[in-house]
């Protein structure tokens, strides 16, 4: 008899079938507990939106800059050489280490486009620079006067505003003529060169031919005179308290290769006398500025995801505490703990997920915006696309871990108490 009894409560026991909480029960419910206030919920989802959204545009824009540095450096880093005059390091008693023809021997190199020799002449004390016929001076301030051959100012590309630079007869001749840049000419009162203004450096008289708006390379020259090397040898003598040293400027590519083979071709029985400077590695130019970078940006948009997490769990623990009846009328009717606990980590789930997908677009059409802006070319890796969405994702299903939790520890007595 007490067999039978215990059968038929096993069997009573089976019949009862366990509560269950489909997906599509979870999301309808979730959703609606979104849409109740749909304010609080898009001001949630807004410290998401700006985290990912930072995300994004900061590897976009990183990577668009730095192609862009790849860019520039091939057309003007890339494209120059500067060899420098150290024969006083090998010998004490050697004389200039640049030899007469320096510029037509190097010109002659396979990938040369423009090369000279300068060197900053020695203006203090009675040598100083005012211009004429006023005689103004320059405020006080010293302006370096640099001889440098034609080639120099060649290479340096330099976009003039009046006048000209001088060319390969002027400086063969030695004439005393100089180039001076747009700053230095407002400092000396010249502002036109229909006069045929003059400037004298120290006792000596030169005609200004030129003056020089911006340069591509060596931008000291914009805070120098210039005048032709042969006329500074004529009147200075050659290079003695500071040494010379000449700018190059190469096709793409052969800078490289002009760095080995400038000494040997301008002192081959003495290339040790000549150290030549190539350009950086663009690859080791571009990482490190991408790495600074990245590490700079990217520490914005974690912070900005940290308070779109905080943002996400404070609401959600309010809405815990606002529905705490519900919660406990749930679970009188059959629901269990890991239902509750899933309805409140996919309505956290979702606005984590929601801000992703926001941040993703706001970042992608913040890379494209800034891109058309600059006339740059908008990079954007695929991976960051596909990855931002799923980092709002478990943002939000982080952030909604101890709310949810808190959430299923209530009581179904407790609850209808309140």
């Amino acid at each position: 008899m007490r067999f039978s009894r215990r059968s038929r409560r096993s069997r009573r026991k089976r019949l009862i079938e366990p509560s269950r909480f489909a997906w599509r029960d979870l999301l309808s419910e979730s959703l609606a507990g979104m849409l109740q206030r749909p304010a609080r919920s898009a001001l949630t989802t807004l410290g998401t939106v700006l985290g990912v959204g930072a995300f994004v545009a900061v590897l976009g824009l990183t990577a668009t800059t730095s192609s862009q540095i790849d860019a520039r450096f091939n057309i003007l880093s890339a494209t120059e050489v500067t060899v420098l005059d150290v024969a006083r390091e090998q010998n004490e008693f050697a004389g200039p280490a640049f030899p007469e023809d320096a510029d037509e021997r190097i010109e002659k190199l396979n990938g040369v486009k423009h090369a000279g020799v300068y060197w900053t002449l020695r203006t203090d004390g009675d040598v100083s620079v005012r211009s004429s016929p006023v005689g103004r001076g320059a405020d006080g301030a010293r302006i370096d006067v640099v001889a440098a051959s034609p080639g120099v100012l060649r290479a340096a590309a330099p976009r003039l505003s009046q006048g000209r630079i001088y060319d390969d007869y002027v400086s063969d001749s030695a004439q005393p003529v100089a180039v001076i840049s747009s700053s230095t000419a407002a400092r000396l009162g010249i502002t036109t060169l229909e006069t045929r203004p003059a400037i004298f450096i120290g006792d000596e008289p030169f005609t200004v031919t030129g003056i020089v708006e911006d340069v591509e390379r060596k931008a000291d020259l914009l805070l120098s005179v210039m005048v032709p090397r042969t006329t500074a040898e004529r009147i200075w003598g050659p290079p003695s308290e500071s040494p010379a040293s000449m700018l190059i400027s190469t096709e793409i590519g052969a800078a490289q290769q002009i760095a080995r083979e400038a000494p040997t071709a301008l002192r081959p029985d003495h290339p040790e006398y000549l150290k030549a400077v190539p350009p950086p590695d663009p690859k080791t130019l571009r990482s490190h500025v991408t790495s600074d970078l990245n590490q700079l940006f990217l520490l914005l948009a974690g912070i900005c995801l940290v308070i779109g997490a905080v943002g996400i769990a404070n609401t959600t623990l309010v809405a815990v505490l606002e529905r705490t009846g519900e919660i406990g009328l749930r679970r009188a009717l059959g629901a269990r703990s890991r239902h509750i606990t899933a309805q409140f980590l996919a309505e956290s789930g979702v606005l984590g997920g929601l801000g992703g997908l926001i941040g993703t677009s706001l970042g992608t059409v913040t890379v494209v915006v800034v891109s058309i802006a600059r006339e740059w070319t908008p990079v954007v890796h695929p991976g960051t696309v596909v990855s931002a969405p799923a980092i709002g994702l478990a943002t939000g299903l982080i952030a909604g871990l101890y709310p949810a939790w808190r959430a299923s520890r209530i009581q179904p007595a407790e609850a209808l108490r309140r």
